[in-house]
Order: structure tokens, then sequence, then C-alpha cells
């Protein structure tokens, strides 16, 4: 079980009217940045430009025809055998591992406080995680927990708050299954107007480093 506290109040009641579909990937107003510290301000930057570059490559997926449209929003799940906790494939997730998984690691670099960097989609699954937490199955169960984290779905409250909110942004602190005092700051991401998921970032907050 997670414990989730989810930050800045009534600026994110306010964000959230924003409609999830139909729309442009939505911006938040510049009361709800100024209102951020520091650190959370670098984080919303760095997702933002994370959000941009996926988005672009999944509408490249479907203007090549590499997926279609149906597929990529059909949020179809097919069960990898002899998992624990399960793991998942779906019609495209190997477009994510050879796209996704380099801006992730590019990501990654922007800033020492960041432990994950990850694209979701709106039932919080997690087609293709960061290097650190896709090493090879070992049979361990708590070893693997830790450190093959790709392919799952983080459906616990905070993953699906994450992935469902068509905010231009969230923040929340939570405790994750491995014992990690996290913040996690999401922005959603639309593909061709509508709301497909959202880009997560995993971070150590500066006053507790």
């Amino acid at each position: 079980m997670t414990r989730t506290t989810t930050l800045i109040g009534s600026l994110l009641l306010a964000a959230a009217m924003v409609p999830a579909t139909g729309l442009a990937q939505p911006r938040p107003t510049t009361a709800q940045v100024e209102a951020l510290g520091p650190q959370e301000k670098e984080m919303l930057t760095v997702a933002q430009d994370f959000a941009r570059r996926v988005t672009e490559s999944m509408e490249a997926w479907l203007a090549s025809k590499e997926v279609s449209e149906e597929r990529l929003f059909s949020f179809l799940y097919y069960p990898m055998a002899r998992t624990d906790p399960p793991k998942f494939t779906t019609d495209w997730d190997r477009l994510a591992d050879r796209d996704v998984q380099g801006i992730e690691e590019a990501v990654l670099t922007r800033s020492q406080a960041l432990v994950y960097a990850v694209l979701v989609d709106k039932h919080g699954y997690l087609p293709t995680h960061n290097l650190r937490y896709s090493q090879p199955l070992t049979g361990n169960l708590a070893n693997d927990l830790v450190n093959n984290r790709t392919k799952r779905i983080f459906n616990d409250k905070t993953g699906l708050a994450a992935a469902k909110s068509g905010a231009p942004f969230l923040i929340q602190r939570y405790q994750r299954d491995t014992g990690e005092t996290m913040v996690d700051l999401s922005v959603p991401v639309f593909v061709r107007g509508m709301h497909w998921g959202a880009v997560r970032l995993g971070f150590r907050a500066a006053d507790v480093r």
C-alpha cells in the first residue's frame, strides 16, 4: 500500500477543470507556476519537454502506420507468463522500447535528483521503464521488484491519479512499493488531441536529500 499526499491544493483543483479529451496539451497559468518552489519549477519544465518529445514519437508511429490509432487507444494488455508482479505486452510496446526509452534516459541526465522518468497510459501501464529498472529477470522476487519494473500496470492511488489527470500538471508525494519516499510530478500526454496518458518524473525533494 502507498501513502500519497497531493500538493498545490486549490491551484491543482483549478487546473483539473481542463477537459481531458479533444484538446491540445494543457498549459499551466502563470499563477500556478509561480506558486511552485524552484525544484518543482525545474521539474515541470523537464516534464513538459518530455511530454512533447514522446507525443511527437507516438504521433510518428501513427503517421507511419506502425500502429493504428484504434490499437494505440484500445488499452489491450497481454499477460507475460511467469511474472510477479504481473507484466504485460501490448500491440505497440515494442515501439516504446525502440523510441521512448532513449528519451527517458536523456531526461534522467537533466537532474541528479531524478529517480525515474517514464511514460504511462491512462490506466497506469508502463511499457518501457528506464534502463536501471529494466534489468533481466532473475526469479528472485525481492531483486526483481526493484530492478525490473518495466511493462507493469501501476494502478495504485498515486499511479492512477498521475495517469488519469487532465490537469496541466500534478504533484504528489508518496511512498513507493520499494519503501522510498518520492515526489512524483506528472504532465498529461495528448495524442492527436486525445488524452492518452502521462509522463511521470519521480524525484527526491531538495529539502530531504
